[in-house]
């Protein structure tokens, strides 16, 4: 039962053919015999419970669902898979997590991301590598990896996330599921560990956009334990209809030339580009009018440096308190920052390390105006450019990848060659949402070589209604609504 949508299992449990407490621990199960073989799961909760009485009078009713470990959990391991916090335990919950156990969601689970939000691959968490189930010889992508595998594997119907780049829109595209991210600020991040508090958002895994739109309603809204946080109450997400007819649908000409790409000119990326040539036909049969947009390419080839300058920096101050002192194993030493330095260099990763160095560096105030003040002038021109473009159009809809999920052996060369084009320009293009706070969605949209691909649709702020309509009347054309992952053999 598990396997079904949100709002399947609503009217299954609306009309007594199944109850919550059946689910929630059908579910437990499946977690616990799926783990080894996918690794998304932290920590697994043997007995989940809910302090809500009637479930029945609940939005959710007791429907299962996973949280990323980055975020709070009152009394239950919360580790952002690192090991400096690998024994953290919160004395509350995010914002997020209220309003689930509100709306009578069960957490089932705590699941693995890449060490604290940083990454990619969904291969760095202090627990080890979150496999694709459709293909365990392939990542899920990151950093929130083991929320993707959870949803796409059937575990449970949705699952919450963090997205600080593409971290829930990419793995939700390798994992053939709809990752959601919406407007900055719709949802509060109190009690979500920072990264990158600039570009920081919380957002949802699901198997259908309906089902996106249902979590997120449920979730968002003015949090006055967070500042950024808007008043969403005019903002009926729930209520999409799906109906294209007279939308304004754009494409960067840019990320679409195939001349662009004659450095990486393989068979998946020209049917990644085949693919979305053939949703631009299914759009326009719609109703919907579908035009190129310019944008110069350096400013696109500059999105990821930005990314990661403007990422880097913040993560490095957001991250000053895990010194092995407020939080974290002790570190040994003689002094306090011979403390702090053993704690540091035994409690995070190689990878973490790297950022938080660059970062630092970035932050020096020698190279503050060269490093860090450029980066968000850059933010700003690629931010200005996208808003011009959403004064136009509804939604500008993209190819999320450039390539099909990596195999474990290939994704040093996939995931780290920041010079290629392809990595350039179709890998990082989804971070313009985090620069701008802009909402947006992937959904499943076909396959090459037998794994998912995903279609980037994106809105302009506050306009969630928009992208989700877009997305709600592709899904519907393209049929890939519902679908569970079935390991590739």
């Amino acid at each position: 039962m598990v396997e079904k949508t949100i709002e399947e299992l609503l009217e299954l449990i609306g009309s007594n053919k199944i109850n919550s407490e059946e689910l929630v621990k059908e579910s437990v199960a499946k977690a616990k015999t799926l783990q080894e073989q996918y690794n998304s799961f932290v920590t697994i909760i043997d007995e989940p419970s809910s302090n809500i009485e009637n479930l029945n009078d609940t939005l959710f009713k007791g429907i299962p669902c996973a949280i990323k470990d980055n975020i709070s959990t009152e009394g239950v391991l919360t580790t952002g898979s690192s090991n400096i916090l690998k024994d953290y335990v919160p004395f509350f919950d995010a914002t997020v997590v209220s309003k689930l156990k509100e709306a009578g969601a069960i957490n089932i689970g705590k699941t693995v991301l890449d060490e604290l939000a940083m990454g990619g691959s969904g291969t760095t968490g202090h627990t080890g590598s979150v496999k694709n189930p459709w293909d365990t010889t392939r990542l899920i992508g990151g950093s929130s990896a083991g929320s993707a595998a959870v949803v796409a594997s059937g575990i449970v119907p949705f699952a919450i996330g963090s997205d600080t780049g593409d971290s829930i829109r990419k793995p939700a595209a390798y994992g053939g599921i709809v990752g959601y991210k919406p407007t900055y600020g719709l949802i509060s991040r109190f009690g979500l560990f920072a990264f990158a508090c600039s570009l920081d958002h919380v957002g949802c895994f699901t198997r259908s956009v309906k089902d996106a739109a249902i979590v997120v309603d449920a979730i968002k809204g003015i949090d006055n334990k967070d500042m950024t946080s808007i008043d969403s109450s005019d903002i009926s997400l729930s209520s999409i209809e799906g109906n294209l007819k007279g939308k304004k649908l754009c494409y960067i000409k840019e990320m679409l030339d195939r001349n662009t790409y004659k450095d990486c000119n393989d068979e998946e990326l020209n049917a990644i580009l085949d693919n979305f040539e053939m949703i631009i036909s299914k759009a326009k049969e719609l109703g919907a009018s579908v035009e190129e947009v310019s944008v110069d390419i350096k400013l696109l080839e500059a999105i990821f440096p930005t990314y990661f300058a403007i990422s880097c920096a913040e993560a490095t101050s957001n991250n000053s308190n895990l010194t092995g002192i407020i939080f974290g194993p002790r570190g040994e030493g003689n002094s306090v920052e011979e403390i702090m330095f053993d704690a540091r260099t035994k409690g995070f990763g190689e990878l973490i390390k790297r950022r938080f160095v660059i970062g630092s560096y970035i932050l020096q105030k020698e190279n503050q105006e060269k490093l860090f003040l450029n980066a968000q002038r850059v933010r700003r021109l690629i931010v200005d450019k996208m808003t011009e473009v959403f004064k136009e159009y509804d939604a500008l809809i993209l190819p999320a990848q450039g390539s099909v999920a990596p195999r474990f052996e290939e994704s040093s060369e996939k995931i780290t060659d920041k010079l290629s084009t392809r990595y350039l320009l179709l890998e990082n293009h989804m971070a313009i949402a985090n620069f701008g706070g802009f909402p947006s969605i992937t959904i499943p949209c076909g396959f090459v070589n037998k794994m998912p691909i995903g279609l980037s649709i994106t809105s302009g702020v506050r306009k969630d209604i928009d992208c989700l309509n877009v997305a709600y009347a592709l899904e519907k054309e393209l049929g890939y609504k519902g679908q569970i992952a079935k390991e590739v053999k």
